[in-house]
């Protein structure tokens, strides 16, 4: 049979297949996907193959080839990559601009690794309700930021059901991924979207208390107007993975429309003369925000994704 994995706790996998129906799955041994050292060999996404045994248990056998996937590194294992969820056509990162703070540095990987891996991304900005006039001139700059380079931007409000029907527009006849910090409303959101789900909430103090730790697993769920979400817990870092330093440029859009004009063919956008991309970034024609994200990918700045925003001491991701 085969089937659409919609969950997984690491060692069992909930699969829905063709008819409908849904199937608590296994893996046979040690089952692992080729050229990807994953801490996860089956992700929520994967189109999978299953054989169903004579005391009712599922066995996958089989995974079919991603079109996509979204990847990061594994929590303190440096050579392994946790795969989120694959197969998806659009990825909505939630931002909000301080509770809690997302940085242009996570949003800049985050969006590096969708060009990566071809998948349309779409930044929301949530709890509009909460701002502050300053918060306010905030979100705005960074809605212009992104919208100039080509992004699509949306603003919402889960709480008081704003910029629903536009997120609804984009997620129709589509699998989406929503992502972002712990925090920033994603499970909010998709109640607002969806409220017969009624997904657990937690509130932010409770998120970021002493020793807490969130899953690592995500869940798909259909939705009632054509379309899936993924939900991801909420995560604090997000590693770039398998990028070489001449590469990072390109899944920068402003900055692989001016490569052709630098001096250099393999430009590294740094030290070199006749940079294009610094020309543009001396006339304001390139963000400083997207430039800093860009060097500290480029010199493998782990410890700046690792950071914790929240001044708990710790240095990892959650």
């Amino acid at each position: 049979m085969t089937g659409l994995v919609y969950k997984s706790t690491g060692s069992w996998y909930t699969v829905k297949a063709d008819d409908g129906t849904f199937y608590e799955c296994r893996i046979k041994g040690k089952f692992r996907i080729k050229g990807i050292t994953s801490t996860n060999p089956v992700a929520v996404g994967d189109v999978v193959d299953f054989d169903i045994e004579e005391n009712n248990n599922a066995v996958i056998t089989n995974i079919h080839e991603r079109k996509n996937y979204i990847i990061r590194k594994s929590v303190n294992l440096s050579k392994q990559v946790h795969i989120i969820a694959s197969n998806i056509d659009k990825l909505f990162l939630l931002v909000t601009i301080n509770n809690p703070p997302t940085t242009t540095s996570f949003i800049d990987r985050f969006l590096v690794t969708a060009e990566a891996y071809d998948i349309e991304a779409v930044l929301v900005f949530n709890k509009l309700d909460t701002y502050t006039r300053e918060a306010e001139d905030e979100m705005l700059y960074l809605k212009h930021t992104y919208s100039k380079i080509g992004y699509k931007c949306l603003k919402v409000s889960a709480t008081e059901g704003k910029g629903l029907d536009a997120l609804k527009e984009q997620m129709q006849g589509n699998v989406s991924m929503f992502s972002g910090h712990s925090g920033v409303g994603k499970s909010t959101l998709v109640n607002a979207l969806q409220p017969s789900l009624n997904l657990k909430t937690k509130e932010i103090s409770e998120q970021h208390s002493q020793g807490q730790h969130t899953t690592t697993f995500a869940e798909m769920f259909d939705l009632d107007f054509d379309a899936k979400i993924i939900d991801t817990p909420g995560i604090r870092g997000f590693g770039i993975v398998d990028m070489e330093p001449d590469e990072i440029g390109d899944y920068f859009p402003e900055f692989f429309a001016l490569k052709e004009e630098c001096k250099f063919n393999n430009c590294l956008h740094k030290e070199e003369p006749h940079c294009a991309v610094k020309d543009a970034l001396d006339n304001d024609e390139v963000a400083w925000s997207r430039y800093r994200s860009y060097l500290q990918m480029l010199e493998g700045d782990d410890e700046t994704y690792r950071t914790d925003i929240y001044g708990e001491g710790k240095n990892e991701e959650e």
